[in-house]
């Protein structure tokens, strides 16, 4: 699956379908909660990570940081409109690359 139904993603695409720079954004931006493990290793923290979603970087936020971390789910949103990226519930994305999966 591309991300799991309880996450909102932010894609790294403008209104105007143009793609975000720099290339590394997703990264940038979900390392902002991560931290280094005992093996010295970056974990992404289990609310927000990056992801590839055909070929175009976005960062996936659970919902439960909107709960979690009021602020840190404020701080990503506003990002996101701020620079004209999408921002779509995963349930949205799910049901439009694979809607025929989901038709019975």
């Amino acid at each position: 699956m591309i991300c799991n139904p309880y996450e909102i993603v932010i894609q790294g695409l403008t209104s105007e379908g143009r793609t975000f720079r720099p290339s590394d954004w997703a990264e940038r931006l979900s390392g902002i909660l991560a931290s280094f493990g005992e093996d010295q290793k970056l974990a992404y923290h289990e609310y927000v990570r990056p992801m590839l979603l055909e070929g175009v970087r976005c960062v996936a936020v659970d919902k439960k940081l909107e709960k979690a971390h009021p602020p840190v789910f404020r701080f990503l949103m506003d990002f996101a409109k701020d620079n004209d990226l999408r921002i779509v519930d995963c349930r949205t994305l799910i049901d439009e690359i694979y809607p025929s999966k989901f038709l019975a």
